[in-house]
């Protein structure tokens, strides 16, 4: 697999459908044996014969929506591959993320079929690493500060075509944009007139969703990044039940 291999040796389902479809036009002359791999178009019935996500997946994935995130305004900024390469070094070094910054470029020159691709990460991923991937590629749209019109429609069509709800894209969105002062309770997933009960009840489902083992062994950035997420739900519940005299 030549000097793909750091990202090719973990991979598990994304080389059929079509990412795999992808990264066969884009890389497959620079990694041996590629076209001896069968890409399927059938993503589903490839997920019922394995569904566990590999390091690898999660690079290959996480390449391809950044680039679909970082072309929704039709303009790719700085701050964008800044934030995407200081994740990448964090998590694997500077050699290889220079590597996996030429698949970027790629990517970004590339026409994705991103509702394909969606399917295809919705029948093969679990929830948790879903849910990371929804705040990292929040995190590339926010990286100028500002989050537009089309970026955002970009990320409701990646997390509803991978299978998040409308409930954790709203408390997710709530962490980069804050809309009016119940933002604690949107980051819980819930309304202002909700019981204090459904609070607890709230809290204790967003806590379990995020809680940073889940995604353990994806790299060291993706942890932090679900650190920081779990602290942020437990920081809007202490507040709520400040505000409200909770026990």
């Amino acid at each position: 697999m030549g000097k793909w291999k750091w990202i090719l040796g973990g991979l598990t389902w994304v080389l059929t459908g079509p990412i795999g479809g992808l990264v066969g036009f884009l890389i497959g002359s620079a990694i041996d044996g590629l076209s001896s791999i069968d890409i399927s178009e059938n993503t589903q019935s490839y997920a019922n014969r394995t569904r566990h996500t590999e390091q690898g997946d999660f690079v290959v994935v996480l390449l391809t929506l950044s680039a679909a995130v970082m072309k929704a305004d039709n303009v790719v900024k700085k701050s964008e591959l800044e934030y995407v390469k200081g994740f990448l070094v964090q998590n694997f070094g500077k050699d290889k993320t220079l590597e996996a910054l030429q698949i970027l470029k790629h990517m970004l020159e590339t026409d994705i079929p991103l509702d394909d691709v969606c399917r295809q990460i919705r029948y093969n991923m679990n929830n948790s690493l879903k849910l990371q991937l929804l705040h990292y590629l929040f995190g590339i749209a926010n990286a100028d500060n500002e989050i537009v019109k089309e970026e955002l429609n970009v990320l409701k069509r990646i997390a509803f075509g991978i299978g998040i709800s409308e409930y954790d894209f709203n408390s997710i969105k709530s962490m980069f944009i804050v809309v009016g002062k119940d933002s604690d309770y949107e980051i819980l997933g819930i309304t202002k007139d909700a019981t204090n009960e459904e609070i607890k009840k709230a809290y204790k489902k967003m806590a379990m969703k995020h809680h940073p083992d889940k995604v353990a062994g994806m790299g060291e950035e993706v942890t932090r990044k679900a650190t920081e997420k779990f602290q942020a739900i437990n920081e809007a519940y202490e507040r709520i039940k400040k505000e409200r005299n909770i026990a």
